[in-house]
Parts: C-alpha cells; structure tokens; sequence
C-alpha cells in the first residue's frame, strides 16, 4: 500500500487558508482604492479638477488623451 506523505484535509485547509487570505487582501484593496477615488473627487482634487477641466475645453483634452494614447502605444 502506498502511503501519502500529506493528508488531503490538511492540504484542503492550507488552500482553504491562502484563498481566504487572498479574498481579505482584495478586499482591503478594494475599499483602499475606492477611498482614494472618493477623496480624489472631492472639490480640489486630482478628479474634480480633470473632469473640470475636461468640460471646460473637451477638444484640448481629447487631444491629450489621443496623444498620450500614442506615446504608450508606441512603446509597445
């Protein structure tokens, strides 16, 4: 009879553990980056102050975005 030298359940609960693990650290993540997202489009922020800007002169702010897509296309 050949013999394992691990136990199935304990194998399960490690797994068990790391996915959990995992799910908090996203978790944390998330509300993290939705904090920063929020506080960022308060008045003065770095989002208030894109999207302002953005409304204000759109054609100025395509540009930009099209021009800014060409130089990371590029560099692929």
């Amino acid at each position: 009879m050949v013999t394992s030298k691990y136990d199935p359940r304990s194998v399960f609960d490690k797994t068990t553990d790391a996915v959990n693990a995992a799910v908090d650290t996203v978790q944390v993540t998330t509300e993290s980056v939705a904090a920063a997202i929020e506080n960022s489009r308060r008045s003065g922020g770095v989002l208030d102050q894109l999207s302002r800007f953005t409304r204000e002169t759109p054609l100025r702010a395509l540009a930009i975005a099209f021009a800014a897509g060409l130089i990371f296309a590029r560099r692929r």
